[in-house]
């Protein structure tokens, strides 16, 4: 039984956002799989775009090892996120709006993003990720 948006969209963030586990992301690909964030720029810490498995595992692996310091986690019962079907059942969109709670006295961080899915054979075959790039630097 092929797996649901909303299964494709909890592995993929479960594995990244989650647990920062670079071979489960690449997993959740397919072979020939595109991540792109086309927000960001050149040269930014977050790679703006990588084409196959074996690329999206190298850099997010490099990613969240230069990220390792960073130990916020999103906060699961102040964030949440909406997923819309299309007419094409391999094409999903998610609505995604991401809280980190802030460090004592500081407020919380809001992250609001939006996510484009095709998928194919249950697997990602690319993934558009809009979000503002200073979040990720």
């Amino acid at each position: 039984m092929p797996r649901s948006p909303q299964e494709i969209f909890e592995r993929y963030v479960y594995a990244g956002a989650m647990t920062r586990n670079a071979d489960a992301v690449a997993e959740s690909f397919t072979e020939d799989g595109v991540l792109e964030a086309p927000l960001m720029p050149p040269g930014a810490s977050f790679p703006r775009r990588l084409v196959g498995r074996d690329e999206i595992r190298t850099a997010l692996a490099a990613y969240y090892a230069r990220q390792a310091r960073d130990d916020r986690v999103p906060n699961l019962e102040k964030s949440g996120y909406v997923l819309h079907t299309t007419s094409d059942p391999d094409v999903f969109i998610a609505e995604i709006d991401t809280v980190f709670d802030g460090d004592g006295d500081a407020d919380d961080t809001a992250v609001s993003l939006v996510q484009i899915f095709r998928v194919r054979e249950d697997r990602i075959a690319r993934l558009r990720d809009y979000f503002a790039p200073g979040l990720m630097s």
